[in-house]
């Protein structure tokens, strides 16, 4: 009989749904921790059904035959949507078991708000945060954070932290799967497609293990840090702080455990302290592989991601702090314009300042000088990345040189330690131009759908910010984004952080899938 599409994309996202239950019972340690019984339960009852879900998943479709080619895309794109589905179960679940009284003893001691829990008794919520969390983007339901207690804290960083490497790519490395091309194809539909070893598990399983060195070396440097800048600060508050902001940062998620963002600390060193966090967030995984495991320290400036990003760091804080200085909008102009700079081109998303109130070009020069963008490509981060912008610009520069010379003559160019061929140039440099502009199409149009339904306050330069930081999985805000906010508006902008996440192919595909199958057809 044979295998129906469908039945081998389903088999493959039932082995990832199954994965997620088992990354659903981590946050139940934290609950027994804390004794929080209720987030506990929650956690557990969500983990069994997630994992009981993607196991009859799998055992329904078993006997199809292992991925193709044109499966991989698909694969990928309805695993992340199914996937972040069952990732807001257990806020949902939470938000209707845990009594109002134990809401209330989230709440800090001088504080009368509402806990934000009760915000996720709404699905659409749910799905939000939760797509929020493992695309990395950062934009949040929870109004005032430290009311959804640590345990649902610890989980919103933790999702951030397993979606920034990759949730494929973590199945992966820890799932026995089928032929190597099988792999490759997985691999590929979520990643760069950047092999650091011969087989693609040994490339996942290197990628994690890096990123968790990085990780752990962030954390210890974190509660360093705040004891030294902060020495009153309670110790289990800073810890708990450590584990989650490296998590966060490192996976340029930008949740963050505190009421207001990094804003939150009120002090002026604590942002410098954070900046770290960004920075290493915005570099590639096979960047940190090759320092840890080749002990290739020239990379830091050989790699060209690596040496654009750190310019961009130093000229692209000092043009947004002048900009700022210049408009007179903000009281600390170089702080809140290194900070800001810096979290918006590592898509991280903390916040220090209040953007809504900044001029026209500080605005804009965030939005292209930096959300556009992005940070590395094979990273954690989103936007266009900061490869395909070197490259259109350097390939533009390859264009017009080439017309002043002979056309018998073969003008190679040189880019990221490798010499290309015209035609190696000419196709990487569509390729680049191709999603440079879908990237950005897609952005205006949902920015224009938005600007229907946002309120009157908000400009369409407001909802061009939103947009931004939504599809670059930056997670800045200028406010729109709100429990009150539309449900059409929520919707544009759960639909723009999966494509941005998924770098919109995987969803074309999908989407291609849904309406004409998976066989090609000749035109």
């Amino acid at each position: 009989m044979k295998t129906k599409a469908y039945q081998i994309v389903l088999k493959e996202i039932g082995n990832l749904i199954s994965l997620l239950g088992f990354i659903l019972f981590v946050p139940v340690i934290v609950g027994l921790i804390y004794g929080e019984w209720y987030s506990t339960l929650g956690f557990w009852l969500a983990a069994v059904l997630t994992f009981g879900f993607g196991k009859g998943i799998y055992f329904l479709f078993r006997n199809a035959i292992e991925p193709q080619y044109k499966h991989g895309y698909i694969i990928a794109a309805l695993g992340w949507l199914l996937m972040t589905m069952m990732g807001g179960l257990p806020l949902f679940i939470i938000s209707y078991i845990t009594p109002q009284v134990v809401m209330e003893s989230f709440i800090p001691a001088g504080f009368d708000y509402t806990s934000s829990l009760l915000f996720f008794r709404n699905p659409l919520h749910c799905l939000f945060e939760s797509m929020s969390a493992y695309t990395t983007t950062g934009l949040t339901m929870a109004v005032h954070e430290p009311s959804v207690g640590k345990t649902v804290l610890f989980y919103r960083s933790f999702a951030q932290w397993i979606g920034g490497a990759g949730f494929i790519v973590m199945a992966l490395a820890m799932i026995k799967h089928g032929s190597g091309r099988s792999l490759k194809l997985l691999y590929r539909s979520e990643s760069t497609g950047i092999n650091l070893r011969t087989k693609v598990m040994d490339t996942a399983r290197d990628i994690w293990k890096s990123y968790a060195i990085i990780t752990g070396i962030t954390v210890v440097y974190l509660i360093i840090g705040t004891w030294i800048i902060l020495p009153d600060y309670p110790l289990a508050d800073n810890i708990f702080d450590a584990f989650n902001h490296a998590m966060a940062g490192l996976s340029s998620g930008g949740f963050s455990t505190l009421d207001d963002s990094i804003a939150g600390y009120q002090s002026e060193a604590m942002d410098y302290l954070l900046l770290l966090p960004m920075i290493f967030g915005s570099f590639s995984l096979p960047f940190y592989f090759r320092i840890f495991y080749k002990g290739q320290i020239s990379e830091i400036w050989r790699d060209v991601q690596t040496r654009s990003l750190l310019w961009c760091f130093l000229f692209g804080s000092i043009i947004l702090s002048l900009l700022l200085m210049y408009s007179g909008v903000v009281s600390n102009p170089f702080r809140e314009g290194i900070f800001q700079y810096i979290s918006a081109i590592s898509t991280t998303g903390w916040q220090t300042s209040n953007i809504h109130v900044w001029d026209d070009k500080s605005f804009l020069f965030i939005i292209f000088g930096a959300m556009f963008i992005g940070g590395a490509w094979g990273g954690t981060v989103g936007g266009i990345k900061i490869y395909r912008a070197v490259f259109i610009q350097k390939g533009i520069r390859w264009h017009i040189k080439k017309s002043f010379f002979s056309p018998n003559t073969i003008r190679t160019m040189k880019f990221d330690g490798k010499t290309m061929l015209p035609d190696e140039v000419n196709s990487e440099l569509a390729s680049a131009s191709i999603f440079t502009i879908m990237f950005f199409l897609i952005l205006i149009g949902s920015t224009f759908i938005s600007t229907f339904f946002i309120p009157e306050q908000y400009s369409f330069f407001d909802a061009l910010f939103e947009s931004t930081a939504a599809q670059s999985t930056a997670g800045l805000t200028v406010g729109i984004t709100d429990p009150g906010m539309n449900p059409i508006v929520e919707t544009i902008y759960i639909f723009q952080m999966w494509v941005g996440r998924l770098e919109i192919f995987p969803v074309l595909a999908l989407f291609r899938f849904a309406f004409l199958g998976a066989n090609p057809k000749q035109n």
